[in-house]
């Protein structure tokens, strides 16, 4: 025991001490897999070694444009490859990646562009107005605009585009890795429906062990085809994307998320993977048949965002998708938990039995230390399945913190956990469960109503596409359930109808009380804007 507890002369040396980073997964992979396909775009198809050369002259151009260690450079686009690309690309000069969500306001586009001090923007074409709109609000130095052609959007000729920008870089540069993994990696702002987002703040540990969590909760062998349907603007697509290069996947990128792309993509490429929130589900359930595609294999999905409805996951099971709940925030990287199945125990179990269980959120990922849910004295509330208390957080894939905002960040910290601000319950064998979101609790008569409870209620209507309720103003309760409803084409389902049919499985008060018909109003990554609804309810 001596020897062991005398470390004189032990020591971190570059032998024995190599910052984790997920760059090093895509490095590795231009040696080991580098024949092998690493990334699809219609006709687009380059190798892991052409993969790599691209990124390796992405980072040199942005060094060679003066984008120092620790600076900032932005994103504005969808899922297609130099989005990937930018990805390695980016902090491969040492710089900090920022995606920005591409359905932002112009205000709030100028408002990070000027608050993260972006130096270089690179910019779909699709969205260059929008960019260069927000780059005129701002009263400094505004970045430089890299504009970036798709087939669908040809080049505006008013600025570089992104492929001649890689002309100027060498693919033989020798990628900047970080000196320490706590370096920042990534810049991501919360969607903040009040207020200004904040930025979150990632370091290249904390993605480097998300990449490998995800691998063994995703049961993932060598050479997956994933496709990249959730926005890589949105926690950088969960990571996935730099996941990929460490077990040698074919990346599927997609500009436009539709049933038909999806189901394309499946049959044609031999889609194995994606990741998707339950909009996403339920697109591909009630796909009509000329845009459903028959394939021989089952394709696994991670599904986070809100609690997918039952109705939804015994549907989509028979058409060969096997789904996992996961659960996270933009402050954790994206998922952090995840529904284990237990074999044995609960393959007995009837499909809406299955169903139920599905989706719960599960309990901790691998490199994750302990999730729980506590009551408001940080004490653990009892493994009941009833009693609710608030989701904290504690491991690896925890952001640094908010970018500026000192305060925000040590209250999201404080008693050594991340306060996810999501209500839950947890199940007597520890498995957490989402209630709701704090805000999204409905007290009606001092009584607490779960949204996502009568929401699971409406789904499960055949005539029913989506559902969301919120509280609505109400003299005697305080405040009651409101239901918007988006009906399948064709379908003629009432108010009345569809109240009578929740109060055959729920208690009266949490039936809706009133029903709104129309489409409703979603976030790029396919949530429900509650906070739109909300506004409408206080309308009625």
């Amino acid at each position: 025991m001596g020897w062991m507890a005398d470390e004189t002369g032990l020591d971190k040396c570059t032998a024995n001490y190599v910052p984790l980073t997920p760059l090093s997964h895509l490095r590795r992979a231009a040696d080991v897999f580098a024949d092998r396909l690493a990334v699809v775009y219609g006709d687009h198809r380059v190798s892991y070694a052409e993969y790599h050369a691209r990124c390796s002259r992405l980072a040199s151009a942005l060094a060679g444009m003066g984008v120092k260690s620790g600076e900032v450079v932005a994103t504005i686009m969808p899922n297609v490859p130099a989005q990937a690309e930018a990805h390695f690309g980016v902090p491969a000069c040492g710089a900090v990646l920022n995606t920005i969500n591409t359905r932002l306001d112009v205000g709030t586009v100028s408002y990070i562009f000027d608050h993260g001090g972006a130096k270089v923007v690179l910019v779909d074409t699709e969205f260059l107005g929008l960019a260069e709109a927000a780059c005129a609000e701002i009263e400094g130095a505004a970045p430089t605009i890299i504009e970036v052609p798709d087939g669908k959007f040809p080049a505006s000729g008013r600025h570089q585009t992104y492929e001649d920008l890689l002309k100027t870089g060498d693919e033989g540069y020798e990628w900047q890795m970080p000196q320490d993994e706590w370096e920042s990696l990534a810049l991501n702002y919360t969607s903040g429906t009040t207020g200004r987002p904040k930025g979150v703040v990632y370091h290249h540990r904390g993605a480097y062990l998300m990449t490998m969590g995800t691998v063994i909760s995703w049961r993932m062998v060598l050479h997956p085809v994933f496709m990249q349907i959730v926005p890589l603007f949105h926690c950088n697509g969960w990571n996935h994307t730099w996941m990929m290069p460490l077990i040698g996947g074919t990346l599927v990128c997609c500009r436009d998320i539709t049933a038909s792309n999806i189901y394309n993509a499946i049959a044609d490429e031999g889609v194995t993977h994606f990741g998707g929130a339950p909009i996403v589900l339920n697109m591909i359930v009630n796909a009509p048949d000329a845009e459903r595609r028959p394939f021989d294999h089952t394709v696994e999905v991670f599904t986070a965002g809100a609690p997918p409805a039952p109705a939804t996951l015994a549907k989509i099971e028979k058409l060969g998708f096997n789904v996992t709940q996961v659960y996270g925030l933009t402050e954790t990287y994206g998922h952090v938990t995840e529904c284990i199945w237990k074999a044995g125990e609960w393959d007995g179990l009837d499909q809406a039995g299955k169903a139920a269980i599905k989706a719960r959120q599960g309990v901790a990922m691998p490199m994750m230390d302990h999730i729980t849910v506590t009551d408001a004295e940080m004490n653990e509330v009892p493994h009941d399945g009833t009693t609710q208390g608030e989701i904290m957080i504690r491991g690896n894939s925890v952001m640094k913190g908010y970018l500026k905002n000192p305060k925000a960040t040590e209250e999201s910290f404080a008693g050594g956990y991340f306060h996810s601000g999501d209500i839950a319950v947890q199940h007597p064998d520890g498995y957490i469960q989402i209630a709701d979101r704090a805000k999204d609790i409905i007290i009606s008569g001092g009584e607490n109503i779960s949204s996502v409870e009568v929401e699971g209620v409406l789904m499960a209507h055949p005539d029913v596409n989506l559902a969301a309720v919120v509280a609505k103003p109400d003299e005697r309760w305080g405040e009651v359930p409101c239901a918007f409803v988006e009906l399948k084409p064709g379908s003629e389902a009432d108010e009345a109808g569809l109240i009578a049919f929740t109060r055959e499985t729920l208690a009266g008060f949490k039936a809706p009380k009133k029903v709104v018909f129309q489409e409703l109003p979603k976030t790029s990554t396919g949530k429900i804007q509650k906070f739109e609804l909300r506004k409408a309810a206080k309308d009625l």
